[in-house]
């Protein structure tokens, strides 16, 4: 492992690009940018149409089949493709302009989500369409999502880049408070095929936006050019620099086992409150709620650190585990609400580090690897979790996820410590030091 380029005290790698924040900024410093704003407004509408969907979808499946598993599969076939590709839809990102990309995928979901509606209207759907469909969104993702998540590099200045990641976060957090809310009246008022044509006209919004914006006024990055070797080439960067490999790590974790909510959220509403749609949409809606917060805070954050990361994760698996021990409603829908916090909090705080360490030529292959991680061990633990749940019930099912999380968080803050301390020289604050103890971060 190679020495990190240099060290200061708020525990994000240098880079070459980067500015230091002198103050705090607003907690809307990056919509006075035109081509972020254009691209925010859409993305409400458009991340509010995939929640509908998402919620949709799941109901559908266990409509169709009356089974906690059957919606695990679901999940897993659509973040299969991140598993096995994603990787390669970073290197895209890196080599072509991401806004000419995104229209491309944008508009791909757009007409998938299209076919799922007729489908459904018709009457003629069935749970291996929605099988087929589902993977068909994968397979977009994995172009979309390094390509959008990286796109705000472009977007915004420097010194707003971690303030729009945070807002990113809540506007995706927004959309999940509003698509289960709306997607819940709609489907228990006219039925599940309406909200998935929500959906399919929200695209419209985030295309409109894409084409509305003024190139000029993008950031000009440098672009991969084609070579052999990309992608180790991304591996061994991740490899060497230990900010970038520990957050890493720790996502894999906490996105395979810890963020199946669709598989556990459904099986509570039906088999521990014996309920319907609208209440699976309100469980969903408690828990966005608290992820708004979370991702509007970390939006005024000028600087973190691993130290932070652990703890969110830590707190994030502890909440698991509470939660699944609740038997009460109204204190299950409350201990959503901090959950929901946390977990955006562990979320936004592991991307913006991610992408504010990393240097802009290999962003995009760096972001695939966080995100392959993140949502490519769902096929991993979607199954799993999917038979927990089936096997014992969804209250054992979070218990044993938040027990994996916080594991997972202790072990990697002991790792880090020991790699970090051989590898790294760094100066922080003695605050910090008393509570990271041996756990040091790079700048």
């Amino acid at each position: 492992m190679t020495r990190a380029r240099s060290a200061t005290s708020d525990g994000t790698a240098a880079r070459p690009d980067a500015a230091t924040p002198t103050t705090r900024p607003s907690t809307f410093a990056a919509l006075r940018v035109r081509n972020y704003r254009l691209f925010f407004a859409g993305q409400i509408v458009s991340n509010t149409g995939t929640w509908m969907q998402r919620i949709a979808q799941d109901w559908l499946v266990l409509e169709l089949t009356h089974s906690p598993l059957a919606v695990g599969i679901t999940t897993a076939l659509q973040f299969l493709p991140m598993l096995l590709f994603g990787l390669w839809g970073g290197l895209i990102a890196d080599r072509y302009p991401k806004r000419r990309l995104l229209l491309i995928t944008q508009a791909s979901m757009g007409a998938l989500a299209v076919l799922l509606t007729v489908l459904t209207l018709t009457g003629a759907v069935q749970v291996w369409q929605v099988y087929l469909i589902a993977l068909g969104l994968g397979l977009a993702t994995v172009v979309d999502n390094p390509t959008r998540q990286t796109f705000v590099n472009e977007m915004v200045p420097t010194d707003l880049v971690r303030n729009a990641v945070g807002l990113n976060s809540g506007n995706f957090q927004l959309a999940r408070m509003l698509g289960p809310a709306v997607a819940g009246v709609l489907i228990a008022a006219v039925g599940i095929g309406w909200a998935f044509a929500f959906n399919a006209l929200s695209f419209v919004a985030v295309l409109v936006a894409l084409l509305m914006m003024r190139p000029a006024e993008l950031q000009r990055l440098p672009h991969a050019t084609r070579a052999r070797g990309q992608l180790r080439e991304g591996l061994r960067y991740v490899r060497a620099n230990p900010i970038l490999l520990w957050p890493i790590v720790l996502v894999f974790f906490v996105g395979t086992f810890g963020y199946n909510f669709a598989i556990i959220l459904s099986a509570y509403t039906q088999n521990v409150f014996n309920s319907g749609a609208d209440l699976y949409g309100l469980l969903n809606t408690a828990m966005a709620a608290g992820s708004v917060t979370g991702a509007l805070v970390a939006a005024r954050r000028t600087s973190a650190n691993l130290t932070v990361l652990f703890t969110a994760a830590a707190a994030f698996g502890l909440g698991l585990i509470v939660l699944g021990l609740t038997p009460w409603f109204w204190a299950f829908l409350v201990l959503l609400v901090v959950v929901g916090f946390v977990s955006v909090t562990f979320n936004t705080l592991g991307n913006a580090t991610v992408q504010l360490s990393s240097s802009p030529e290999l962003r995009g292959r760096v972001m695939s690897l966080y995100m392959l991680v993140f949502m490519g061990g769902t096929p991993i633990g979607s199954p799993i979790v999917g038979a927990i749940t089936q096997q014992w019930g969804a209250p054992a099912a979070l218990v044993v996820s938040g027990a994996i999380c916080l594991l997972a968080a202790v072990g990697a803050a002991v790792l880090a410590a020991r790699s970090t301390g051989a590898s790294l020289r760094v100066q922080v604050p003695a605050a910090v030091r008393r509570v990271a103890g041996r756990v040091r971060v790079a700048h």
